[in-house]
């Protein structure tokens, strides 16, 4: 039985799905901007957003950091509307969906090799749509990490599920996630929050960030290419998709240093990307609440 306070939230999200998703979605995106805006205000997670982007951005000014802040409140409110559009943005051509998608030889190429593809992303954007349009390609499922709240966990795996993406909870195994590698599948990750010591200390905006070694370990361990990608907000309201390069992971998942130079390849990806358009990224989040041990400082 869920808890009450459970039984709100689940409440609030299908209610707040509901009237997303019954509006044309231009109009979607300008109540999900103005929701953004609202809890911009009421300054949720903001001491942490603040500091983060002191961390990732020194050398601008705190008039700058706070503008970036503002968008990116904003643009987390549209996004929050594109979710109750999920359906719908990827059944539609998809020159209606994207402004731009790019890179899909690369996965191409990386299917061929008939190892599957794990494809890794960071909280930036919509990185899910682009995870759904994969599934042209072949079958697509997400490495998830499921809500505390059943009600909420429910909805999203059934829109999931709709949207062609098979949801796998992290508790659900290394053999179900390989299994499917070896079928030809994409398994699709991110990599980009903060993993305390179970991560591997790599460089993100020049400082040394405690980074999940899930996709660098199951790489190795397959011999599946990595492939990073980005679906970022264009002006009109569609999106840029991306599909960048391809890496070939060498060397053993038993050797600390090949999961470490695989994970600074793609945190690397990361950090340009988001120097490029941080207004996508999820700022709210404590990135470097682990602290490297001393001798990696």
């Amino acid at each position: 039985m869920m808890k009450p306070s459970h039984l709100i939230e689940t409440a609030l999200l299908h209610g707040a799905a509901g009237v997303l998703g019954a509006l044309p979605r231009p109009a979607a995106l300008a109540l999900g901007e103005g929701l953004g805006s609202l809890l911009h205000g009421i300054g949720l997670r903001a001491k942490v957003a603040r500091a983060n982007l002191a961390r990732a951005f020194p050398e601008q000014d705190e008039a700058w950091r706070e503008r970036l802040l503002a968008e990116h409140y904003r643009e987390l409110g549209r996004t929050a509307a594109d979710y109750a559009h999920m359906r719908e943005l990827v059944r539609a051509p998809r020159e209606q969906t994207f402004a731009r998608y790019t890179g899909l030889d690369t996965a191409r190429v990386a299917l061929a090799l008939g190892k599957g593809i794990i494809f890794i992303s960071g909280h930036l954007g919509f990185f899910e749509l682009l995870g759904a349009a994969l599934s042209d390609l072949a079958p697509v499922a997400f490495v998830v990490k499921p809500m505390s709240n059943p009600g909420a966990e429910a909805w999203l795996s059934r829109l999931r599920r709709d949207c062609g993406i098979e949801p796998l909870p992290i508790g659900a195994g290394i053999r179900t996630v390989i299994k499917r590698l070896r079928a030809g599948g994409i398994v699709c990750m991110v990599g980009d929050q903060d993993a305390r010591r179970d991560g591997v200390f790599v460089p993100f905006f020049g400082v040394p960030s405690s980074t999940p070694t899930g996709p660098a370990w199951l790489a190795l361990q397959t011999g599946a290419p990595v492939v990073f990608g980005t679906c970022l907000r264009a002006p009109d309201g569609r999106f840029f998709g991306h599909l960048d390069a391809m890496y070939l992971p060498p060397g053993e998942a038993s050797d600390p240093e090949a999961v470490r130079a695989l994970t600074a390849w793609h945190t690397a990806r990361l950090e340009r990307t988001v120097r490029e358009r941080p207004e996508s990224w999820f700022w709210l989040h404590k990135r470097w609440k682990t602290a490297p041990p001393t001798e990696e400082a």
